[in-house]
């Protein structure tokens, strides 16, 4: 993920990498999928914008082939140095928000969960657009994170205590500048910004309690666990009674719907 000093997780942490990794688990098949059925040939010059952990570029590398290119960019970019060991790989220190993309050069742009978090993220889709040939496809996977429903809860209290919970959480994201539902807005920002043939599709699951789809819960909200209580006045206890219900097999929440939405440069 890309963003400014407002972004509510701080990429630097131990704990990006737990997320990165739930992340990976759980939405990489849904992400390579996408693409695939996009269109990633070999000798595509693309460009992975906030690469988090690096699997993404690492795929379009596997498939770019030696005559592609993947640049990978992040803010943080000590999640990534794995990506290097494919030689088309190049990392880059990045801000979407401030600094300049190369005009009309890149075949294929992916994006993974890095507009939701920026309050200027017109401009950085803007940036984004103007990076594409003629020609060139955008292709943008963002949540909605108010459509969470707990499926199952081993009592009523427990599906109460994981929505106070997880709506605190959704504060202290939209506090830092996130649309949590910019998802369902991409379609509508990607015609807006001159794309054309733009289309989205949405996918999500279940996740279960003790799963990886939890997990990533459970990682962002120890993360900012000193904030929930402070900013929020969410009680420690009850925060300690969310982490053990996310282990509970008698628990279980729909996932994030990850919405992809794609559109082309003319």
């Amino acid at each position: 993920m890309s963003g400014t000093s407002a972004y509510a997780f701080d990429n630097a942490s131990e704990h990006a990498g737990g997320r990165f990794d739930a992340l990976q688990t759980c939405y990489d098949p849904v992400t390579f999928a996408r693409l695939a059925d996009l269109g990633v040939t070999p000798g595509m010059r693309c460009l992975d914008v906030g690469g988090g952990g690096g699997s993404v570029a690492a795929w379009l590398a596997d498939h770019v082939g030696p005559d592609g290119t993947v640049l990978v960019t992040d803010i943080e970019p000590r999640w990534l140095t794995g990506t290097q060991a494919h030689g088309t790989v190049r990392v880059v220190r990045h801000d979407i928000t401030r600094d300049d993309l190369p005009e009309g050069d890149f075949d294929l742009i992916h994006a993974r969960l890095v507009l939701i978090h920026l309050p200027d993220r017109l401009a950085a889709l803007d940036r984004m657009v103007r990076a594409l040939r003629p020609g060139g496809r955008l292709v943008l996977d963002e949540f909605d994170c108010a459509w969470v429903p707990v499926l199952t809860a081993p009592s009523p209290e427990a599906a109460t205590l994981f929505e106070t919970v997880h709506d605190a959480l959704m504060d202290l994201l939209a506090r830092a500048g996130a649309d949590i539902r910019w998802g369902l807005r991409t379609y509508g920002a990607l015609r807006a910004a001159g794309l054309t043939d733009v289309a989205s599709a949405t996918w999500a699951g279940a996740w279960p309690g003790g799963g990886a789809g939890v997990r990533l819960h459970a990682v962002n909200v120890r993360q900012v666990r000193d904030r929930l209580v402070a900013e929020c006045g969410v009680p420690d206890a009850d925060i300690d009674e969310f982490l053990r219900l996310l282990d509970d097999p008698a628990f279980a929440v729909n996932s994030y719907p990850l919405i992809s939405t794609w559109g082309t440069r003319p």
